[in-house]
């Protein structure tokens, strides 16, 4: 009888995530981040806190992008476009993202980790692959102009789908803007002698508070979370790869995450569909 006790003990220690996430470790990083936060080093935050106190500098913050067809970029004479690539091209490829709702920023003209987030969202639309390079299946959805369907039909809300692993802004039922993100891995991890699953639940949530800086969570650190499920959040994160990898949030790219927090795009109370 001793058998059957044991393992429903076991089985008592996984659970899932409930008190927060974190970043990887470097050498997880699937790319150095290209915008950086003004202070390196954590800092203590009301967990509580509603309103922004010294927010990092943040990038630029274009209007929400029009969903107008644009010229698309040509590709290189390798019939690819890729990070580290600079030029005309790359300026014609992040103007069709941001166009498409594919977040990078301003239209720079090189081709950082910003642009590769916007790529890898594309790609995640598109239902193709997710390298971050832009080939001649990626250009195909450049062409077609590929945007993601949401589930919501009236109102604000923010859309995380587990399967794309995207992030959309909906108004009254259409996507304004498109991130990439990171959601829970599904991998078992341990801490403090306990076994937990890294989830993102689904269901309908509400941004409930927000931290404008650093947290120092017991998972590792998050920049400036928006909460929305009990310790899951959406923050920025300097490593965001194009599938889950998170202890449950939601991460962006810092880049990203500075332009939602000084466009004022994910309020407190903003509705958050998981699904």
């Amino acid at each position: 009888m001793r058998k059957p006790l044991m393992l429903v003990a076991a089985l008592a220690t996984v659970a899932t995530l409930g008190a927060g996430c974190s970043s990887d470790k470097p050498s997880d990083q699937a790319a150095p981040p290209a915008t950086q936060p003004t202070s390196a080093a954590p800092t203590t935050a009301d967990p509580t806190s509603a309103a922004p106190s010294s927010p990092a500098a943040p990038s630029s913050s274009p209007s929400a992008a029009p969903t107008t067809p644009g010229a698309s970029p040509q590709p290189a004479d390798d019939g690819k476009l890729k990070r580290g690539e600079k030029g005309a091209q790359i300026v014609a490829l992040q103007t069709r993202l941001n166009q498409l709702g594919y977040w990078v920023g301003n239209a720079n003209g090189t081709f950082g980790d910003q642009t590769q987030q916007g790529v890898y969202a594309l790609q995640k639309a598109a239902g193709i692959g997710r390298d971050g390079v832009v080939g001649p299946q990626t250009q195909a959805a450049l062409d077609k102009g590929v945007r993601p369907t949401p589930r919501s039909t009236s109102g604000y809300v923010i859309e995380i789908d587990l399967k794309k692993q995207i992030i959309m802004l909906v108004q009254d039922g259409k996507v304004s803007l498109i991130f990439n993100t990171a959601t829970g891995s599904g991998k078992h991890y341990e801490r403090d002698g306990h076994t937990y699953l890294a989830t993102t639940p689904p269901g309908h949530f509400t941004v409930s508070r927000q931290i404008d800086g650093w947290r120092d969570a017991p998972l590792g650190l998050l920049w400036r979370p928006k909460y929305f499920n009990g310790g899951i959040a959406i923050h920025g994160s300097t490593s965001v790869p194009p599938y889950p990898a998170s202890h449950g949030c939601a991460r962006v790219s810092i880049t990203a995450m500075n332009y939602l927090w000084t466009s004022g795009k994910i309020p407190l109370k903003t509705k958050v569909w998981v699904y």
